[in-house]
């Protein structure tokens, strides 16, 4: 959690520096999605924080646990008390680069696919991801978009046996960001 404050710190307080390189959102969403065939479970989240330095490639961003919100009141408690413990793994980040930022004109509008490569935090436990993705230069603003899988056991995330068959090995992760350039 440090590391990725203080990446955070890094971009924001250089964006003086290079203002027009710099993108940022405090509310990206991320929806993620379980299905089998006991029960289909999903969660979405609209308070993201995001940062983007199209100088370096660097990207970031963090998600409170508790932020998800589910269509059952059950589900959400049980997601965050028995899954997530969201009282003691508070957030999700991400912290890495965009390894083809170059290959992204923002003086076009256009889409680009995109590659990003970091560590995954959730529940204590960080990870090495490479997740594709696209980014969408429109109208000054530069909208995100990935979908990828994660496994629950790889975040240390127990589920209980009675209800194994009810969550998916690999849920489904969906980000969606529109990130504004700093100072407009």
């Amino acid at each position: 959690m440090k590391k990725f404050t203080i990446l955070l710190a890094t971009i924001l307080l250089t964006a003086t520096v290079v203002n027009a390189q710099k993108f940022m959102t405090k509310n990206g969403t991320i929806k993620f999605f379980s299905d089998t065939p006991m029960e289909k479970i999903e969660g979405t989240n609209r308070q993201v924080n995001s940062a983007l330095d199209f100088a370096t490639g660097n990207f970031v961003f963090k998600a409170l646990i508790q932020g998800f919100e589910f269509e059952k009141a059950l589900m959400q408690e049980h997601f965050n008390e028995n899954y997530m413990e969201s009282d003691k793994f508070q957030n999700s980040t991400f912290s890495g680069k965009i390894t083809n930022i170059k290959e992204v004109n923002l003086a076009k509008d256009g889409v680009y696919k995109v590659v990003a490569e970091g560590d995954l935090s959730m529940h204590g436990v960080t990870n090495k991801v490479k997740v594709n993705g696209t980014l969408e230069v429109k109208g000054g603003k530069v909208l995100g978009k990935a979908a990828f899988n994660v496994a629950p056991k790889d975040y240390n995330i127990t589920i209980p046996k009675a209800v194994i068959k009810n969550i998916s090995e690999a849920i489904q992760v969906d980000v969606n960001i529109s990130l504004d350039k700093l100072g407009s």
